[in-house]
């Protein structure tokens, strides 16, 4: 039981020392964070707009601007978190192969990977909920931060999967950004008239955009939701375990058998003709009586 402690607190320290050193994405947490879900109150007019909640059934009239502020800190949580475990992944492909091929356990490296993916997601959740409530007050803040902690949380397994399977960063950056602003630009009635089609529920932040509108102007808890998110979650972990898998295979051969004379083939193989060495000079000196 110690050795597997002790193989998974060295597996999370090398993962938490790699996201550490990614500064531009601390920047981006302190920053992009409130400078984003501010920017989205602020601009937005605060006109209430008529909207029904498909997860509680109910009619309501949210301002726009909060509203708007919500899909905001959602597709802020998202984009950081999927590029921290994507540039992670992406430039920790190497080290984790040669530990896998050295014969570190592969799953504790997994089981690293989504420790820190969950400690990465709870800090950003935590600080987007806070500066929600800095602006306004949501109904069910906790709720709030759990719908956004299950995006970030499916995201970041996105980015662990992109960051394993894709061989230049900007194509993970491209498939990261426009996942985002596709899944929740679609899912914003302010934004786009087709919000309530039925087809948004397969988008992978349906469930976290659900619950995060709910916990902001509803009372009514949404915990079929969340499961949803969750199940996102599951499907994108799994995904992202075979593009693990796949990138930390050994690809070395092993060493070919030597095949006895005649084996695999119906032809006898005879074997070569020894030749004989010369005698040496001295040999022939020794041999004369």
């Amino acid at each position: 039981m110690r050795f597997h402690l002790a193989r998974f607190a060295l597996a999370t320290g090398f993962a938490l020392t790699e996201h550490g050193r990614n500064r531009f994405a601390v920047v981006l947490v302190i920053l992009f964070v409130p400078l984003w879900t501010t920017l989205a109150y602020l601009a937005m007019p605060d006109t209430p707009a008529l909207m029904r909640l498909q997860a509680t059934g109910e009619t309501l009239r949210p301002h726009g601007n909060e509203l708007t502020e919500i899909s905001g800190a959602l597709n802020a949580v998202t984009l950081i978190t999927g590029f921290m475990m994507f540039a992670a992944t992406f430039s920790g492909n190497r080290f984790d192969r040669r530990l896998a091929m050295a014969g570190y356990p592969r799953i504790h490296l997994v089981l690293a990977k989504v420790t820190a993916l969950a400690l990465i997601s709870a800090t950003v959740a935590a600080y987007a909920t806070a500066v929600t409530c800095l602006a306004w007050t949501p109904r069910q803040p906790l709720l709030l931060a759990a719908a956004l902690f299950s995006a970030g949380l499916t995201y970041g397994a996105l980015g662990v999967g992109f960051g394993s399977v894709l061989r230049r960063e900007v194509e993970g950056m491209f498939a990261l950004v426009m996942t985002s602003i596709i899944d929740l630009a679609l899912q914003n009635p302010i934004t786009s008239s087709g919000a309530d089609n039925p087809i948004m529920r397969y988008l992978p932040s349906y469930g976290a955009m659900q619950a995060g509108t709910a916990a902001g102007f509803s009372t009514n808890p949404v915990p079929r939701h969340l499961a949803i998110q969750l199940s996102w979650f599951a499907g994108a972990a799994l995904v992202a375990l075979m593009g693990f898998r796949r990138s930390t295979r050994s690809t070395l051969l092993a060493n070919p058998q030597p095949t006895e004379p005649g084996s695999g083939s119906g032809t006898p193989c005879l074997p070569a003709r020894r030749h004989a060495a010369a005698p040496s000079a001295t040999a022939s000196h020794t041999e004369a009586p």
